[in-house]
Parts: C-alpha cells; sequence; structure tokens
C-alpha cells in the first residue's frame, strides 16, 4: 500500500493534470487539507513535496505553492529579431515570444537594473576590451504572471549608449520596439548575431530567482549583436528555466560552395 502522502499526491496530480487546478493557481494551504480530513501537515506537507519534485509546483516564500505552466513557451530563435516587429512596430523579443505561444503578456513583465560596471573577462572578450574596462549592465527579470521564466543581461559600451534610453532604469521594456530600437536610433542598426546555448546546473541564487523545482537545470544562453560592419553592440548572458521554454530555430540552409561558386563565375556578356 503506497504511504498517504503518495495517495495524496497522485490526487492532486490528477487534479492538475485535468485542469481543476489551472496553471498559475495556488494550491489549498497545508491547513486547509489537514482541516479538511486529507492527513497530517507532514502527510501534505511531502505530498507538496513530491509534486515540487515531479514539476507540476513551485513553492516559494509569499507565493505558497503554485500550479506551474505545464506548456513551455515557444521561444523563438531567428524570427524573435525580425526588424519588422521593433523597428516598425513594438513587438519586442520576449513579447514576440508570448505572441508566438498565444500567451497573453503585459510590458511590467519585464523588469530591470541599469548600472555601471567593470567588464568581466566575458563581456571584455566580446567587445575587445580590456578586463575591467567600464560597461553598461542593463539586467532584466522576465515573468509570466507572477512566474519567472529568465533573466537577461545586456552589456553595452558607454558611447553606444550613454544618453539613451538604455541607461534608463525604468521598469518595462527601454521605450516602443525595445532595446534594439534605441540601438537603430542612434545609428547602430543590428545586421547580424550569435547565439550560443548551453545547459548547466543552477546556481542557489538563481533557483531561488527563478523559482526552480529541485533538480531542474537552466539554459544558459550568449548573444553577440552587431552592426553590418561588424561592431559588437551588445553582448548579452541569459539564463532561463530549461522547462519553461521550448526553443525554435527555422532558417534557409546556408550553402556557401554554391555562393562561392556564383561569385568566382564570369560575368554573362
Amino acid at each position: 500500500m503506497a504511504p498517504k502522502w503518495r495517495d495524496l499526491a497522485d490526487r492532486l496530480a490528477e487534479r492538475i493534470k485535468s485542469g481543476k487546478y489551472a496553471p498559475g493557481q495556488q494550491l489549498p494551504h497545508i491547513r486547509d487539507l489537514v482541516e479538511a480530513g486529507e492527513g497530517s501537515k507532514s502527510t501534505v506537507h511531502a505530498a507538496y513535496k513530491a509534486l515540487e519534485a515531479e514539476g507540476l509546483v513551485t513553492s516559494s516564500r509569499g507565493h505558497g505553492t503554485v500550479v506551474r505552466q505545464q506548456t513551455p513557451l515557444k521561444r523563438l530563435g531567428i524570427a524573435r529579431y525580425d526588424k519588422a516587429k521593433w523597428r516598425d512596430g513594438d513587438e519586442v523579443a520576449f513579447i514576440a515570444d508570448r505572441v508566438a505561444s498565444g500567451r497573453a503578456h503585459r510590458r511590467d513583465e519585464q523588469t530591470q537594473t541599469v548600472s555601471r560596471v567593470e567588464a568581466p573577462p566575458k563581456v571584455a572578450a566580446a567587445h575587445g576590451l580590456p578586463v575591467g574596462a567600464p560597461v553598461y549592465a542593463r539586467a532584466r527579470l522576465v515573468k509570466e504572471g507572477e512566474q519567472p521564466t529568465h533573466t537577461l543581461t545586456s552589456y553595452y559600451r558607454p558611447e553606444h549608449v550613454e544618453g539613451t534610453r538604455l541607461v534608463d532604469p525604468t521598469p518595462g521594456p527601454a521605450g516602443r520596439g525595445g532595446g534594439f530600437r534605441v540601438l537603430y536610433d542612434a545609428g547602430y542598426e543590428i545586421d547580424h548575431m550569435k547565439e550560443e546555448i548551453f545547459a548547466r546546473v543552477p546556481t542557489p541564487d538563481e533557483v531561488k530567482l527563478l523559482q526552480l523545482p529541485p533538480g531542474e537545470p537552466v539554459v544558459e544562453l550568449h548573444r553577440t549583436t552587431r552592426t553590418a560592419d561588424g561592431t559588437v553592440v551588445e553582448f548579452a548572458i541569459g539564463v532561463h528555466s530549461a522547462s519553461r521554454f521550448a526553443w525554435e530555430y527555422d532558417f534557409k540552409v546556408p550553402d556557401s560552395a554554391a555562393q562561392k561558386t556564383d561569385e568566382g563565375a564570369p560575368d554573362a556578356k
């Protein structure tokens, strides 16, 4: 016979999967289930811990035990940076992901802090600066409702962003079109970028900040953004909850051999 906490956890899991407890909804307080005859305090606590370990809920001080969103956000690869979204409209990257996922969004779901810091080695290398050179760090925490999804910190050379909205710590995107539009208006139109992603074990601070369940890894993103002449105008480091995103890349397959052949062909007469 299964222990009482396992039986309770299975029944609560079924309610979550059937939609009786919806994503973002807080489960009953432990004392309420105890008073309802579902078991002792230790039984209910063990059941909630099991649900958290299975990735069905998150628990945090001040928020209680909340049902996790089970359908991951579609994290667009190339399409999220379409210039028509941010240059001609107001669909910044994190909003583009929400739109593609059919999910609601609010601008205040992105908060930020801006500070002038000494460039750590990775940032210095990306920008071609000495380690310790001054750079601006624009750190964002992005949420879906009350659930944190990821952090993203962009690093900029002071001469590229001083006097712009990118050094304004007001919550939300940096005005209409976000950071890329600010760079565009300052004369730095982004032309190409490189993204590197890898999974790793989160730090204790990341577990707390992103409200990660036990054992969940994070996906770290490094993004280098350049203008057409190769100038690096942003180097960003993002830390994403692994289960909250489905990464998608849709692109034309390169054929460099064919391109070289075309470039080497004599002009038609």
